[in-house]
């Protein structure tokens, strides 16, 4: 697979690491119920078809990207900066 950063451009999968959902609502830092946290750590779905992830390009710009994927063909929908994205 190969993605295309926004500031470095095309490259290869091996160079981005995977963040996680980026559609999971993350409980506050001050969430004193462990329940919540649980929640949101463990129990996810796992769509088929389009999908919002973060990713890292750890050996390019470090910066953290909103991956929109098509977890069925790994067809990349669109990619961008994780502060730009809109949730």
């Amino acid at each position: 697979m190969r993605m295309t950063c926004p500031w470095c451009g095309l490259r290869d999968s091996d160079e981005f690491l995977y963040g996680g959902d980026a559609e999971a609502g993350r409980p506050s830092l001050e969430e004193s119920d462990s329940e919540a946290w649980i929640a949101y750590l463990y129990e996810r779905e796992n769509p088929c078809g389009p999908h919002r992830e973060y990713w890292q390009h750890r050996f390019g710009c470090r910066r953290w990207l909103v991956v929109e994927r098509d977890t069925q063909s790994h067809e990349i929908i669109k990619i961008s900066f994780a502060e730009e994205a809109v949730p």
